[in-house]
């Protein structure tokens, strides 16, 4: 067994409108020391799945099945305040945006100190001093001026250090990063990036990132899962999603995808429509309205939902193209556009 194992997750919630199924029976495993890259679009269920894992959504409507595993310990079936407590020492999350995160009435210093003291019995001050010492590791200036500093007075880049610092200031065994990136200038993404590896490979934690954006789990990801409509679509290697993909999602991923090594001759190739609704998910594959082979399937698109299927080595697909089609469209069309892109 894997440090986080997740089988067949779902995460339903009820409203006047209908059920929403925002994940709808996600399997994914982490090791210690590894990192899972989750992509997909807005509304594919990234998020809900990361609160999932952390036990959020207890107590409130959301309908939770499934098993969530870590280090051997169910957590499903746990009760909240179980959970709550293995939040901030056994597992940690790197929230989206760090102004809404982090409580604007109290300084950034409180806020860690806070964190630290309630998984170590330690005086205020021996916590002061560990705060001081990780805004100094995730490398904030003068760390003992900023941590009586609140939220406002950090610029977004200094923001997300502080957040990372509260969610590593108890040594957490599991990281999730919900977009750490998101709405920082290209020089902080690759500051905050270079960061969240060294204190990966310092702690030996599992890692998930959640985004949108393939070039930051093409930087950090040993294994990457696509998700689309609450499902898993393709899940394999960096190398199997990048190199080898055979979902037509995916395909769309990587042509939507700015390339930086070389010149670009036309435009980005977007995928077109929209994500479906997770009220009304399409019939059969979820993806096949926008899909550009979907005449190919001899309309099972509309009627079958594809079965998660191995093709080798651990890499999975959820698709009616057959293999070798799936590979001859890739080699043949799609590999050699991206390539002239």
């Amino acid at each position: 067994m894997s440090f986080l194992d997740v089988k067949d997750l779902k995460i339903h919630f009820p409203t006047d409108d209908g059920l929403v199924k925002s994940v709808d029976g996600l399997s994914f495993s982490v090791e210690r020391g590894k990192t899972l890259g989750i992509v997909g679009e807005s509304g594919s269920g990234k998020s809900v799945t990361s609160l999932g894992v952390l036990g959020l959504h207890k107590g409130g409507r959301a309908r939770v099945s499934g098993e969530i595993w870590l280090d051997g310990e169910e957590l499903v079936g746990a009760s909240a305040e179980h959970v709550r407590r293995l939040r901030g020492k056994k597992m940690a999350m790197i929230f989206q945006d760090p102004l809404s995160s982090m409580h604007p009435f109290y300084t950034v210093g409180h806020q860690i100190i806070e964190a630290y003291r309630i998984h170590n019995n330690v005086s205020k001050q021996v916590a002061r001093k560990h705060a001081i010492d990780m805004l100094g590791r995730v490398g904030i200036p003068e760390p003992q001026r900023r941590v009586d500093a609140y939220p406002h007075e950090f610029s977004g880049g200094m923001r997300q250090r502080a957040m990372i610092a509260m969610a590593l200031s108890c040594d957490p065994e599991l990281l999730i990063a919900d977009e750490p990136t998101t709405a920082l200038d290209v020089t902080v993404q690759a500051q905050i990036l270079d960061l969240m590896r060294d204190l990966q490979r310092e702690f030996n934690s599992a890692l998930i990132i959640i985004t949108h954006d393939l070039g930051v789990v093409a930087e950090l990801s040993d294994d990457i899962l696509v998700m689309y409509g609450g499902k898993c679509v393709e899940y394999g290697t960096t190398e199997d999603i990048f190199y080898r993909p055979e979902h037509p999602y995916t395909w769309g991923l990587l042509g939507s995808m700015p390339r930086l090594d070389r010149e670009p001759t036309d435009r980005l190739l977007p995928i077109k429509g929209s994500p479906p609704s997770l009220i009304n998910v399409p019939p059969g594959c979820a993806f096949h309205p926008r899909c550009p082979y979907a005449e190919k399937t001899g309309g099972k698109d509309r009627t079958e939902v594809p079965v998660l299927a191995e093709t080798e080595g651990g890499h999975l697909v959820r698709c009616h193209l057959d293999r070798a089609e799936r590979r001859d469209l890739w080699e043949n069309e799609i590999k050699p556009a991206l390539e002239t892109q």
